[in-house]
């Protein structure tokens, strides 16, 4: 059995520990919070520009746009969102499992040119830790989410489509469904998907509380419930009367690299508010587990301590009688 001292030293080390962790969950608990109004602000803009792009492309049997064509796939782009730290449960790893299954898909058919976009420390590490093909580093897009760059990363994704140095690219992130629910999706990135039947599939999110709670799981479930029950009630008019100026041409090359553009920008927004919920679940199970540990501790102290004062009184009792 240990001894009193080192007992004491043990609780003073967790003591340490909880504080950390529990100072490190408040922090993700701030960040989290800026996240979701990051993905708020942005929500309106993307479900009008996806409903505008899609009812138009659909409605308009003419179109014909080369982000569209499906043809053979040789090249394909792999753009991949993970975090540059650690300390947020399995978020990484589960990210870096889909990379890996997705490659050996890919391998498995032949395709052996495939290029990865790293966005973040730990898939680029990865990646260069197997040998893949990279494209760059993109650390500082993790830290500080940027619409420009991430328009950046869109334009050369969409250029190398173009010109067929790719011939499909996939999203491999963690989308945002609450702070207690991050949902592994990979999606096609290019060519372009135009069901319409997708439009607002993936604003589901639940960016009203940042509390790992039954109650709000709960109230994510009803509202999922209302949302599917609204449209069997519903049905929206899709407009097919379009006026184009100036022409099919320009109207779609302005509107799809704006749809692409967003496409990138939201992925790395989810996979930001994704991190957080993660590494604050994560924080708040390592200090519930300090908690347990200390009861366990003071109460192995405790006892220790009456069995310390328990023999010395023997001891004292004993001599007194010998005497």
């Amino acid at each position: 059995m240990p001894s009193l001292k080192e007992i004491k030293t043990r609780i003073a080390s967790v003591n340490n520990t909880r504080k950390i962790t529990s100072a490190m969950k408040m922090v993700a608990s701030s960040k989290l919070h800026h996240a979701q109004t990051a993905i708020q602000n942005m929500l309106p803009y993307e479900n009008l520009l996806e409903h505008i792009l899609k009812s138009f492309l659909i409605t308009v049997p003419e179109v014909q746009n080369k982000f569209q064509a499906e043809r053979e796939v040789k090249h394909v782009a792999l753009v991949v969102f993970t975090s540059n730290s650690s300390l947020c449960g399995g978020f990484n790893n589960n990210i870096l499992k889909l990379l890996q299954t997705t490659v050996d898909e890919y391998k498995a058919q032949g395709i052996e040119d495939i290029l990865i976009y790293p966005i973040g420390r730990k898939a680029e590490e990865y990646a260069v830790k197997r040998g893949m093909k990279i494209a760059g580093s993109f650390l500082s897009l993790v830290d500080k989410p940027n619409a420009t760059e991430c328009a950046v990363i869109s334009r050369e994704l969409r250029m190398k489509f173009a010109t067929h140095e790719l011939d499909r690219v996939e999203l491999i992130y963690h989308h945002f469904k609450s702070a207690g629910s991050q949902i592994l999706t990979r999606k096609t990135f290019l060519p372009i998907d135009l069901s319409t039947e997708n439009i607002g599939k993936e604003n589901d999110r639940d960016l009203s509380s940042n509390l790992v709670t039954a109650k709000a799981q709960e109230y994510l479930r009803q509202k999922k419930a209302r949302e599917a029950s609204d449209k069997k009630t519903e049905t929206q008019a899709l407009n097919d009367n379009f006026i184009v100026e100036p022409s099919l041409d320009a109207v779609l090359d302005s509107l799809i690299p704006k749809e692409l553009n967003l496409q990138v920008y939201t992925a790395l927004l989810d996979s930001n508010a994704s991190e957080h919920a993660a590494r604050m679940v994560a924080m708040q199970t390592a200090t519930d587990n300090a908690d347990e540990l200390l009861r366990v501790l003071n109460l192995q102290y405790n006892k220790s301590r009456q069995q310390a004062i328990t023999s010395e009184l023997l001891d004292i009792v004993g001599g007194s009688v010998n005497n």
